[in-house]
């Protein structure tokens, strides 16, 4: 292996920021191979992160760092991406358009994650494959008949790139795609490179509990915690690193990210990630009212606020708020309303009492041990009109004890107690394979 080339190790336990890290080593870019793979790239060193902060201090994403001087990665190869419409520079320009455009690359195939190319379409919708109308490329979908890449798609494809914006959260499913894709790609000797995007909601708070394997789905593939406070770059080092899939890995990183911003702290405009994360704060509280997707509950679907509101024809919602403010959850408060569900979505077209989070202290807010008190405060006020989707919460939380937390007295402080264990061993474990 190339003396220049130390992030094969995929080891960074000092956590120096990234731009001072790989201005040093003189590479914008760090590799994670597994086993018996290796990475044999260099480049010119990026601008340092006082350089970004003095002509405005914007955060640059992974794709932009790519065409500035990480380029070489793709020249004179084809390509595959995988991305959708939160792909983009920061002037709004998509990372399709970018690469197809870029000189000596050779973009030959797109791959589409749920909600398809352009974002559009509902949570759990399939997703057709097609052709790009700007360019022509044919579009794989990778939630359709099939969610990893088949032989056939990957024929003719030298290297595969990923880059899409993440939220931050185990159950939300682009980083699957990713990991999925970047472990068919390893079967085949083809190289995967992330372009790397901020974790929205900070990548220095880890919260919720590791997945059990058992409840191994498409909404938690590995056992990471629900709120692993990692880039999907990390996230992928992570995954290669500790052994859990083979693939040989690039990450592009960002310039200028730090793991205590947010993502409206970065300058990268907001572009909604799927349909219903309309918000940061949506984004932030998303961890754990998602819970509520296994229940007979409404998330908020269909209203203006997805993931801020929650209710049901039978809640008794201003009760339920005052007990949850009673509780003094961090960061939060909440209060009671009312809204008509759009057609074709839970409890459509009806008008319901809801419950409504308001976030007023966004960095002291927990969504995900929020999540389970709003469970518990809800369904012990409505036990008979309260249900459960089969095996929904197990694998939305990686958990058989979530539900019988939920259902047993002073459970969910239990939980919690047990969940805060999970996160700081995994906050630990994951140390080594931050790049910020």
């Amino acid at each position: 292996m190339p003396q220049a080339s130390p992030f094969a190790r995929a080891s960074n336990p000092t956590r120096t920021p990234v731009a001072a890290l790989a201005a040093l080593l003189g590479s914008a870019f760090l590799a994670c191979a597994a086993p018996g793979a290796s990475a044999d790239e260099t480049t010119n060193a990026p601008a340092s992160s006082a350089e970004i902060s003095a002509s405005g201090g914007d955060v640059l994403p992974g794709v932009e760092v790519l065409l500035r001087d990480s380029l070489h990665l793709l020249r004179d190869k084809r390509v595959g991406l995988i991305t959708n419409h939160s792909g983009q520079d920061r002037a709004g320009t998509s990372t399709i358009d970018l690469l197809n455009n870029a000189p000596g690359v050779r973009l030959v195939a797109l791959f589409s994650p749920e909600h398809g190319i352009r974002g559009a379409a509902d949570a759990g919708e399939k997703v057709s494959s097609g052709r790009d109308e700007r360019t022509g490329l044919p579009i794989h979908s990778l939630y359709g008949d099939t969610r990893v890449p088949t032989d056939s798609m990957l024929r003719g494809i030298d290297v595969l790139v990923y880059d899409i914006q993440d939220a931050g959260a185990r159950v939300y499913t682009y980083v699957w795609s990713m990991a999925l894709a970047a472990e068919k790609a390893g079967t085949l000797g083809i190289p995967f490179i992330v372009l790397d995007r901020p974790d929205p909601i900070r990548g220095d708070i880890v919260e919720g509990g590791i997945l059990e394997e058992r409840w191994a789905s498409f909404v938690g593939q590995y056992p990471v915690a629900l709120r692993y406070g990692l880039t999907p770059g990390e996230l992928l080092r992570y995954l290669v690193g500790t052994g859990r899939l083979n693939a040989e890995v690039t990450v592009v990183p960002m310039d200028g990210w730090q793991r205590d911003q947010w993502f409206d702290e970065t300058g990268i405009p907001w572009v909604n990630p799927s349909p219903n994360l309309r918000s940061l704060d949506a984004t932030l509280l998303y961890p754990g009212t998602v819970f509520f997707e296994a229940t007979n509950l409404s998330e908020g679907r269909g209203t203006d606020a997805p993931f801020q509101l929650v209710g049901a024809p039978w809640l008794d919602a201003d009760s339920v708020a005052a007990d949850l403010n009673s509780r003094s959850l961090p960061g939060v408060r909440f209060s009671a309303t009312e809204r008509t569900i759009e057609a074709g979505q839970k409890l459509g077209g009806e008008t319901i009492p809801m419950v409504r989070v308001e976030v007023t202290n966004r960095d002291s807010v927990r969504a995900v041990e929020l999540g389970l008190h709003m469970l518990q405060a809800i369904r012990s006020r409505h036990t008979g009109d309260w249900e459960w989707r089969a095996e929904w919460l197990e694998r939305l939380t990686g958990s058989t004890r979530a539900r019988e937390a939920v259902e047993a007295e002073g459970g969910v402080e239990r939980l919690i107690a047990a969940w805060r264990a999970e996160s700081e061993r995994f906050a630990r474990e994951s140390r080594e394979y931050m790049l910020y």
